[in-house]
């Protein structure tokens, strides 16, 4: 019997490096699927359906969340981005751990409607090493580093609802310790009550003599 896969939510200030995180994640173990999200924007030069993205007209998003088949949506920049609920169950079904990568207020949504769901803050090992990432990637202004340590600022206030807490100081290892938290939960006894109730039984006829 395939055993149900494990939503989890990776959430973490701009700058700490959660999408290197993510993709070290899913390139060293197999059992991991990123979410792909669905847009309205128009795909960009090499974009494909459904690898990056799941394309879709305004209309068509429109109809999805009419019909709830979304975990999640906001909307970004006149278009709409949000986490097809068919494509998080479908691989959850096999058995494969769906990691999607979200900020605090979506997490929280996603925690109220998926109770199993697991949630991961991403921290640098400190402030100044924080900024020192959004200077070192010398794409963003002085305005957008500091809108994003504001941003920060903001966040830190909800980390409190998170399951556990990673700081990416060196990424292998945190790599590791994201593996270890989502393996451990697949252990929770209450992910798996059928197959506690198997060996009960089980062993309830073993005392019978049977």
């Amino acid at each position: 019997m395939i055993q149900k896969g494990i939503l989890v939510v990776v959430s973490g200030f701009s700058g700490v490096g959660k999408g290197t995180l993510m993709k070290k994640l899913v390139e060293k173990y197999d059992d991991y699927a990123l979410s792909i999200s669905a847009t309205t924007r128009d795909p960009r030069e090499g974009e494909t359906d459904g690898r990056e993205y799941f394309f879709h007209t305004k209309e068509e998003f429109q109809k999805m969340i009419d019909q709830e088949e979304l975990v999640e949506y906001a909307s970004y920049c006149d278009n709409f981005y949000g986490t097809p609920k068919k494509y998080v169950e479908d691989q959850m079904r096999q058995g494969r751990d769906v990691i999607l990568e979200i900020e605090i207020q979506g997490a929280l949504k996603i925690k109220a409607k998926y109770p199993d769901a697991l949630l991961l803050f991403v921290m640098p090992p400190s402030a100044a090493e924080l900024k020192e990432r959004l200077v070192g990637r010398g794409t963003e202004t002085e305005e957008v580093i500091a809108a994003r340590l504001k941003r920060a600022s903001e966040e830190s206030d909800g980390m409190e609802a998170y399951d556990y807490m990673l700081v990416n100081d060196r990424l292998e290892e945190c790599v590791e310790q994201m593996h270890t938290l989502i393996s451990a939960q697949r252990h929770r006894v209450n992910r798996n009550l059928e197959f506690i109730e198997k060996i009960r039984t089980e062993v309830k006829r073993f005392t019978k003599g049977e």
